[in-house]
Formats: structure tokens, sequence, C-alpha cells
């Protein structure tokens, strides 16, 4: 359940791009047709489901507050963390790395539509945030910084393959001209990240009823005790 709650908040109500206005460089840049769009969003996603359990791990047993006590009880002292950005970017830009080798080999035209945006993965805020808020979230397993890392990467592709669908059909449009070009796609951008902001009141209630049935316990523990405590006075 915590698996699935995740995967769905990390798409819709924790959407990179559309809560945290997050890669909005690439998102802008590479969203003119959806076929490159659907290649970047791709890469993100490959690049996020690699570097953020890679950059968990390296939190959890090597980076923050006594990760290395596993190392002897003389390293439980060793604080590391501030080293979390450079190595958070030094795992981002090996991964990225990989992806150019990886679509320059087996899709040229591809890598040639991405240009310089796709080298650029290894500075995009929307890639680097995923392992920060992932750290910031205090995520416990490596399963769960995966399925983080690939919920986030797949938000951030549909929200770059929307906009790259909806500018493809906006150009046969009747559009004024001072919001032709990024006018236009600024304004598309905040109404689809207020569609997007609808879908929090859904995938948050439960967590409403489970605080309202604790508080209902709360309030049955409180009444039992006072309930004991008068039956104490009456006996006394």
């Amino acid at each position: 359940m915590e698996h699935l709650e995740l995967f769905f908040k990390s798409i819709f109500v924790d959407n990179m791009v559309f809560a945290t206005f997050l890669g909005m460089c690439s998102y802008l840049a590479v969203s003119k047709k959806v076929s490159t769009a659907v290649g970047l969003g791709a890469a993100v996603i490959f690049v996020m489901a690699i570097t953020v359990p890679l950059n968990w791990l390296l939190d959890t047993y090597i980076l923050k507050d006594g990760a290395l006590v596993w190392l002897g009880e003389e390293y439980a002292s060793y604080d590391l963390s501030f080293l979390s950005f450079i190595m958070f970017i030094a795992t981002i830009a090996t991964m990225v790395q990989l992806v150019e080798i990886i679509v320059e080999k087996f899709s040229p035209s591809l890598y040639n539509s991405l240009g310089i945006f796709l080298p650029l993965i290894a500075v995009n805020c929307a890639i680097l945030g995923g392992s920060l808020f992932m750290q910031s979230r205090e995520i416990q397993s490596v399963g769960l910084a995966f399925n983080y890392g690939v919920s986030s990467g797949i938000g951030w592709f549909l929200a770059i393959l929307a906009i790259a669908a909806i500018r493809e059909k906006i150009r046969y449009s009747n559009v004024p001209g001072p919001l032709r070009g990024l006018g236009i796609t600024f304004i598309i951008t905040g109404l689809m990240a207020i569609g997007f902001m609808s879908f929090g009141g859904m995938l948050t209630g439960g967590e409403e009823e489970a605080v309202e049935e604790k508080t209902a316990q709360v309030e049955t523990i409180e009444e039992a005790k006072n309930l004991a405590n008068n039956e104490l006075e009456i006996k006394e």
C-alpha cells in the first residue's frame, strides 16, 4: 500500500513540473515535438530510476551522520552530509553519460534532435530534486527510493508529453500574437498544474480518515480514563 500511494502521489500530486516547477528549461525547450519529448522523457525516467536509489545508498551508508558505523565503532561519529550535493551530482553525471552513449549508439536521429539538452540532464534540477526530496522525505528502503525515482520520472515524462502534444496542435490555432510561443505555453502549463493538483484530494483522503480514526481512539481512551478516575473517587 505504501509503495502504491508513493507511486501515484509522486506522479500526480507531487509532480516535478506542476507542483515544484523543476526541470522547466528542458520542459519548455524540448516540448515542440512529441517524438523528441518522448525520447527525453524516457531518458529522464531511466536516469532517475538509477540515480535516486544509488543516492539513497550513498546517503544511508556513507554520507549521513553515523552512516559509517558499519566500518567500526570508531567511525560512528563521522558526518559526511556536507558532501551530499557533490556526490549526488557525480552519480547523476555518470548516469547521464551512460544514457548519452546508449542514445547515440541506438538512435542517432533522436540524439541529434535532443542536441545539447541530453547532456544537460546532468544539471536538470528535476533530477537532482528527486534525490534531494528522497533525502528530505527520509525514505526508509532502497525499494521505496527506486519507486520514488521511477514515479517522479514518469510524472515529468507525462508533463513534457502532454505539453508537446498540445503545442503541436496549437500551431494551427489562432493564438493572439502577444501570446504565441512561450506565452501560451506558460498559460497551458498553469492550467495543467491546476488539473494535476485536483488529484490531491483523491490521494490524501485515506490519510485524513486515518487521522480521524486515531483521534477517535484517543478520545475513547481519554473517556475510559476519566470514567475510571470517577469510579475511584466514588469508592474513596
